[in-house]
């Protein structure tokens, strides 16, 4: 049921309630479980119950009786059932049950869009990996929550930003220097001792032999950064190791079709006094105190936010603890104008979500913003397992020590890379089994979802072949899809409709798994209605409606898998 539809429908039950005397109610439209029981259903008669002091069937037939006495009522409604103890059911006319198709062809890739958010901006973090290694397998789910979610967020009006975050700042960066030192004296013949802490990754190795051969390397922003080859410029190890990492991880994301805006570097934090700025504001709120040599701030005094205890912000040595940092970048992602902003992140983060936001609410009013009390909204994911053969996969010779996102994409490809990543919900556990991404049967959801895109595809050229002409959009607004009256044909037309909704619900919940599902309900709809009717029939009457129909599932399709980031096929 198209959203705009809904309204309508909704609408008149509104009227109805009102010319009964009744003011506030909340009117829930939903397709009932059972496709005999109607097109569309409402238990509103239940809830008024107590209110009106009669029977729900009593007021369910009261509200019937209003509803089609409304002259618009007959163009969406055929007819109105009671059933159970008070719940409205409704058939849909052929006008009302068509209209989808028209729609979907009218609006062409548009179709799902709504402007629910024009001109509302969202910054959507993720990956934000450190620059010291490969991108491991939570990197690639972040990367495919993140840009699919991204492309969700379009859908409904956001002006979306896509950000990374290089937590650059830390001892991190020190330690792969050092290793980087280590393996470069090791390749000039010297016996080194390799700390535990280390990275130990054959990616190490890489860089040390091209910076001893003073290789130039050019990253992202055009800086051209030349290997010095002199194992004691720590300074240009630093430089040139975190650099032929960052190209590294691009090129990953790249072949896993994920992009960013912007790239936030965590020292910026610190070099343009905002993290500084942050703890003035928490100390002069009143809820920060010294004690055993470190400060604190009072989380506590917070119950709303459920942190079970207080939190240090500035250990005995001086420096900062994780979370401190994370509230001055989340004041600059509000100060840039971003009134919403998602996290996405390991669920070993879950620890982190309160005192965030806490010190986000703390030092915001002391700076004077306004800032939402869920700023900002935390995607946690669970990490996966990849299976191959049977076994579970967790060692990569390149990174030594885990799976990466460059072995997932080679392995599968982009396309069920993409798919399998976000097609659970992101606090589940996921089993990636790399057997069934590469399996060419209806169990794999990605074959599925592009066999019917480019099965529809077949019928257009067996059409062209036998001489009929595929009805063009204007035609199809003009045309009588009455032929259209076939369960099958119904159940995907319903299908259809319901593509508006799926992409404002997965993109209000941040749930890029609820496409992942409309999909395969999409193509199981599709393939009921082909196996069970003959498109290319002499009629033209009927073919030119089954062919419609059919352009509007393919255009449906091919706009969720785009959204997705997964081809759409015409030949398989």
């Amino acid at each position: 049921m198209l959203n705009d539809q809904k309204t309508a429908i909704a609408s008149l039950f509104n009227d109805a309630l009102r010319s009964m005397g009744v003011e506030e109610a909340t009117v829930l439209l939903e397709r009932p479980k059972v496709a005999a029981h109607g097109d569309l259903a409402c238990n509103v008669a239940m809830q008024l119950a107590r209110q009106l002091k009669k029977n729900p069937r009593a007021i369910a037939t009261d509200i019937i009786e209003h509803i089609e006495a409304l002259p618009q009522a007959k163009a969406l409604i055929e007819k109105f059932e009671i059933a159970g103890p008070g719940f409205i059911n409704m058939r849909l006319s052929q006008d009302a049950k068509t209209f989808a198709v028209r729609e979907v062809l009218r609006l062409g890739s548009e179709f799902g869009k709504n402007k629910d958010h024009d001109g509302e901006s969202i910054l959507i973090e993720y990956v934000s990996a450190n620059p010291t290694g490969p991108l491991h397998l939570g990197h690639a789910r972040q990367g495919a929550l993140g840009d699919v979610l991204s492309n969700l967020m379009k859908t409904q009006g956001w002006n979306v930003c896509r950000e990374f975050y290089y937590n650059d700042a830390g001892v991190q960066i020190q330690t792969l220097t050092e290793s980087v030192r280590l393996r470069i004296k090791e390749l000039q013949g010297e016996t080194i001792t390799f700390p535990e802490n280390g990275y130990q990754g054959l990616y190490i190795k890489d860089i040390a032999r091209d910076f001893l051969d003073k290789k130039t390397i050019r990253t992202r922003d055009g800086q051209e950064i030349t290997a010095s080859g002199d194992v004691e410029d720590v300074a240009n190890i630093r430089a040139f190791s975190v650099g032929y990492l960052k190209n590294e991880q691009d090129s990953d994301l790249n072949a896993l079709g994920v992009s960013f805006d912007n790239f936030y570097l965590e020292s910026s934090l610190y070099s343009r006094g905002l993290v500084e700025r942050a703890v003035n504001a928490l100390i002069a709120s009143g809820h920060t105190y010294e004690q055993d040599g470190a400060l604190w701030l009072r989380t506590t005094d917070f119950e709303e936010f459920g942190d079970d205890k207080d939190r240090v912000m500035r250990k005995k040595d001086g420096t900062f603890t994780y979370f401190v940092p994370d509230v001055a970048y989340h004041l600059s992602k509000f100060e840039r104008g971003f009134i919403k902003a998602v996290d996405i992140q390991g669920s070993d983060h879950h620890g982190t979500t309160a005192r965030v936001r806490i010190g986000v609410q703390v030092a915001g009013k002391q700076l004077g913003l306004d800032i939402p009390k869920v700023f900002p909204v935390y995607v946690l994911h669970k990490m996966l397992k990849v299976i191959k053969d049977g076994q579970e996969v967790k060692m990569s010779k390149r990174s030594g020590t885990y799976v990466t996102l460059r072995d997932l994409v080679n392995w599968v490809g982009r396309d069920a890379a993409r798919f399998f990543l976000v097609s659970r919900k992101a606090d589940s556990e996921f089993v990636f089994d790399i057997d069934l991404a590469l399996s060419q049967s209806d169990e794999n959801p990605v074959y599925y979802l592009q066999y019917a895109h480019a099965r529809i595809c077949s019928v257009f050229a067996q059409a062209k072949d036998k001489g009929f002409e595929l009805p063009s959009p204007a035609d199809i607004e003009q045309m009588d899809l009455s032929a259209l009256s076939d369960q099958y044909a119904q159940a995907l037309i319903a299908r259809i409709s319901e593509f508006p909704e799926t992409l404002t619900v997965a993109a209000k919940e941040c749930a890029p798994h609820t496409l992942c599902f409309y999909l395969k309900d999409l193509a199981g709809d599709f393939h009921a209605f082909y196996n069970a009717e003959r498109v290319l029939v002499d009629d033209e009457k009927i073919r030119n409606a089954r062919l419609a129909l059919l352009m509007a599932a393919r255009q449906v399709l091919r706009n969720g898998l785009d959204l997705l980031g997964v081809s759409a096929p015409e030949k398989m």
